[in-house]
């Protein structure tokens, strides 16, 4: 297969293939140097895991979600406002292109533009901030609900981490100890001295070997596992945050649908004053 090693890898990293203490001594070397390298890569992964459960994390995630509601009730708040100001500034517009020249910049018009903002925008500004007024309780009200939704979903898949992190944590501490072992039998067959290895040091490298490849293998694949669990882990709390995030904005467009009439009404009834004024207007 293409992504197989060469021969003399197992050649040299095999201590059942050495035929002196000192091969014996040299195989074990890198054999202890991967139980620990495994180990140290799946503790990463367990603390990668773990760290978007940390307190800060957790903090970020509730800012982050309500950083993105405000945002959406002043954008909200800010069409409200915008759609009052836009009926008048309409209204005036065509006002002030049918009246005469001279008269748009006159007494008359100056006078009416006064009051425009002093009886009209007032009245408007008002009723819309009522409107504003009442979107901004139901939107506190559900961001609230929403958080708490939040942070028990973040809190059951915490516990669920917290049961898997213990479950594979002491499969890293047996890839460490593991490699203590194979580093005394390593020193023990440098100081047994030269030639052949002896039967019962080739029965302890035998044995150590294989546990060397059961322990591996199984930390080799926990760690692959745990790759997977990790982004799922990762999509859940993206997940959940985006689902707060439209449980708050769901709550605000139902709400803004519920009392557009009476916005409807309230720029109605300042277009029909603001008109009151403008026709009395010449031109």
């Amino acid at each position: 297969m293409a992504h197989d090693l060469p021969g003399w890898v197992a050649e040299l990293t095999d201590p059942r293939r050495a035929t002196t203490v000192d091969e014996l001594a040299d195989r074990l070397v890198p054999l202890a140097e991967h139980a620990i390298d495994v180990s140290r890569r799946l503790q990463a992964q367990l603390s990668e895991l773990n760290d978007p459960f940390r307190r800060e994390a957790l903090y970020g995630r509730v800012d982050r979600l309500k950083a993105r509601a405000g945002d959406a009730l002043d954008e909200i708040i800010a069409e409200i406002a915008g759609s009052g100001d836009a009926r008048i500034e309409r209204l005036w517009t065509a006002w002030e292109q049918s009246a005469a020249p001279a008269e748009r910049t006159g007494p008359r018009a100056r006078e009416l533009r006064r009051r425009l903002d002093t009886e009209v925008v007032p009245a408007l500004n008002r009723r819309q901030r009522g409107v504003a007024e009442q979107v901004t309780v139901h939107a506190s009200a559900a961001l609230e609900e929403a958080t708490q939704t939040l942070l028990t979903r973040v809190e059951e898949l915490a516990t669920a981490v917290t049961d898997l992190i213990h479950d594979v944590l002491p499969l890293a501490r047996e890839g460490l100890t593991l490699a203590s072992r194979i580093s005394a039998l390593s020193l023990r067959a440098r100081r047994s001295g030269g030639g052949e290895v002896p039967a019962e040091l080739r029965t302890a490298s035998d044995e150590t070997a294989q546990a060397f490849d059961e322990a591996v293998g199984r930390l080799e694949l926990e760690w692959s596992a745990l790759g997977a669990r990790s982004a799922t882990v990762r999509a859940a709390l993206r997940g959940a945050e985006e689902s707060a995030y439209s449980q708050v904005t769901d709550v605000m467009t139902r709400c803004v649908e519920e009392l557009a009439s009476e916005h409807v009404d309230a720029l109605k009834d300042a277009e029909a004053r603001a008109r009151t004024f403008l026709e009395e207007a010449p031109g």
